[in-house]
């Protein structure tokens, strides 16, 4: 039986790459190789796109950024500040495998991950955070990883209008009508995008934060995914109120960006906007529809009103005795935005 041989894809790979994307169940858009090279040039980062091969099958693959600071050198997938809320592993065809073949398949990948990373990097950290119910992370506890595990909302669309709108507190539709009454939804573009990304940095410096996503990177990723990007803008009396974006990669739809917090006083467009998404992803007949973020406790309450469900992920990390600074400065500097 052959052994997994690891390869870091090149450009000529790129086509290969994205039909692995696709052909894996927890495959996101931001996998795909246009939006990891985006990525790469913005971190100032170097990209290692692994790819795994049993013989010429391809099982497993995961994009790997490498940043070195003074003496630490990084791993991450993905990086902080890219808006990138998971990223990580993703097994090829894997809801065809029986789980002898899943198990063997990811655990001879990882351990092979492991052997590439101590011989060719020598990492003093390691942080990699999976995608969505992708949750047998056992190889890489069994190797020393703390394995840590984090949340999204998720609505199932296939539910129906009717059935999500009766799932939603009853002050919630009532905020969702009367922002109806008041506000228009408009289609958003490009300039819209820079609108959203101003009301979030004016959001931030209320907060006493930096917000460290970059606009260019925003913009770069909007000019190459511009047909998977769903803006909405909320407009009250000629003045936007409000925006969101959305992204749509295969079978689903992940609440992206926007959505900052308003001081209009008894109108909610944020509640509207999302509703109009939800709509939205009905209508066009995706599955599901990611609310990202369900991690954070001041605003889980306000995303609870909505009735979702909740996903789990898990992130995985490693640090060597010595440079445990590394932890300590990236739980200061990782953040979604």
């Amino acid at each position: 039986m052959s052994k997994v041989e690891l390869k870091v894809a090149r450009e000529e790979d790129a086509e290969l790459w994205d039909r692995l994307v696709e052909s894996s169940p927890h495959g996101t858009i931001f996998h795909t190789w246009r939006w990891l090279k985006i990525v790469e040039k913005h971190t100032h980062s170097m990209l290692y796109p692994i790819i795994g091969f049993k013989g010429t099958e391809p099982v497993a693959l995961i994009p790997l950024f490498y940043q070195k600071r003074s003496v630490l050198r990084m791993i991450f997938s993905p990086p902080p500040h890219v808006a990138i809320p998971f990223l990580g592993l993703l097994m090829v065809n894997y809801d065809q495998l029986k789980q002898n073949k899943k198990e063997s398949n990811l655990m001879e990948f990882q351990k092979e991950l492991d052997h590439f990373l101590s011989d060719e990097i020598k990492p003093n950290y390691v942080n990699l955070v999976h995608p969505p119910d992708f949750i047998d992370v056992r190889p890489f506890v069994w190797s020393g990883y703390n394995a840590i595990p984090t949340f999204n909302y998720v609505f199932d669309l296939s539910a129906g209008k009717e059935k999500l709108w009766e799932n939603l507190k009853k002050h919630t539709r009532k905020n969702i009508k009367n922002a109806s009454e008041n506000l228009k939804i408009l289609k958003g573009s490009r300039e819209d995008l820079r609108i959203i990304y101003h009301q979030l940095e004016e959001r931030y410096q209320e907060q006493d934060r930096k917000l460290k996503t970059r606009l260019e990177f925003l913009e770069d990723i909007y000019d190459c995914f511009k047909e998977c990007m769903h803006i909405i803008m909320a407009e009250m009396d000629g003045e936007i109120v409000g925006g969101l974006v959305d992204l749509v990669y295969k079978d689903r739809m992940y609440s992206w960006i926007g959505n900052a917090k308003t001081r209009i006083k008894g109108i909610y467009p944020n509640d509207l906007l999302i509703w109009e998404s939800i709509m939205y992803g009905c209508t066009n007949g995706y599955k599901v529809f990611y609310e990202i973020g369900a991690n954070t406790p001041r605003l889980i309450k306000y995303k609870a009103n909505f009735n979702p469900d909740l996903s789990l992920n898990f992130t995985v990390k490693k640090s060597s005795k010595v440079s445990k600074i590394a932890e300590n400065m990236y739980s200061k500097f990782r953040s979604f935005l």
